[in-house]
């Protein structure tokens, strides 16, 4: 299939590079002359402008827009309105607000082109390990971009298959599924990305929690030095609550026990925001997205050691700096 791929940073640059290791043809383009030509050797076509791009891709274009969520996209998507033709298909695999893509699915519709949101984790490992996609769209779309998406994905892979869902779509069991018309997909990857503050904020307190317990403040033989690193590995090993953010933890402790290469200035994207906006409009308690995110409000005014430990989290997964 033949595809255009916008905006080539860290999830761009390997999405287009996982398609062509599947054969598939990409016509790139970025602000960034650079990040074109480091995908021009592994196959990548070069454009020279938006245009460019669709001009290459001719007739029913389909293009995957990776940019930041907010004016980026939204100006990116009016260009390609103006430039694609009727048939042609618009991704959009960034953290868009989902209201967002509603309203530009109405828009495009009316220049008979589809709007598809594709809510993407994998962050900066979604190259080696796959993409998990949750996709918003007309259905006969979202059938007919299946070939990348199913590139994209990580498969089956070694998880063992959940028992007693036989007969169901075995999408989900590769790693993306239809969520339903558009916006659907951007929907629930903003709660997927609500629940991954939780987690992380747990890992967080858990392990400042820990390395308190050496606090002069408490009666001497109450004080505990607890060996963060070895804690992490440990949990990782048949705990209940090992995860792929707790491998990220025990590597980046491991690394630097005390985490001063991370200034603990935790930033957010807006999913967490957006999420508990929905909890309002659906009158959903949401206690723990609510805490979360204003920790991460907390934390640049002061930050803690747990605060250090989300930052690492965040460079592990998806290469978000913020150091001292």
């Amino acid at each position: 299939m033949r595809i255009g791929i916008i905006g080539l940073g860290r999830m761009g640059g390997a999405i287009a590079q996982r398609l062509m290791r599947a054969r598939h043809e990409t016509v790139v383009w970025d602000r960034d002359a650079e990040a074109i030509a480091a995908l021009v050797p592994h196959g990548a076509t070069a454009a020279a402008s938006l245009a460019d791009l669709v001009g290459q891709l001719g007739p029913e274009a389909v293009c995957w827009v990776m940019l930041p969520a907010g004016d980026p996209t939204e100006t990116t998507i009016a260009a390609l309105a103006a430039l694609a033709g009727p048939g042609s298909i618009v991704i959009d695999g960034g953290n868009s607000f989902y209201k967002d893509g509603i309203r530009r699915a109405r828009e495009l519709a009316a220049r008979s082109i589809d709007y598809v949101d594709v809510g993407t984790s994998g962050g900066v490992w979604g190259l080696e390990r796959g993409f998990c996609m949750m996709i918003g769209g007309r259905e006969e779309i979202v059938r007919r971009l299946d070939p990348i998406f199913e590139a994209l994905a990580p498969g089956i892979g070694t998880i063992a298959r959940t028992p007693a869902r036989e007969g169901r779509d075995d999408r989900a069991e590769r790693g993306y599924i239809h969520a339903g018309p558009p916006g659907a997909g951007h929907f629930v990857k903003m709660v997927h990305n609500a629940i991954e503050y939780g987690l992380m904020q747990a890992y967080a307190e858990g392990f400042d929690i820990l390395k308190g317990k050496a606090s002069a403040a408490l009666p001497e033989d109450e004080r505990f030095v607890i060996d963060l690193p070895d804690v992490a590995e440990v949990w990782r090993r048949g705990s209940v609550i090992s995860s792929w953010l707790l491998d990220l933890t025990a590597a980046a402790l491991a690394g630097d026990n005390d985490l001063e290469g991370y200034s603990g200035n935790v930033a957010d994207s807006g999913e967490g925001r957006w999420a508990i906006d929905a909890a309002m409009e659906e009158a959903v308690p949401a206690y723990v997205t609510s805490a979360a995110l204003y920790a991460r409000y907390r934390s640049r005014v002061g930050s803690t050691f747990g605060d250090k430990l989300l930052s690492a989290m965040r460079f592990g997964f998806g290469g978000h700096v913020e150091t001292p």
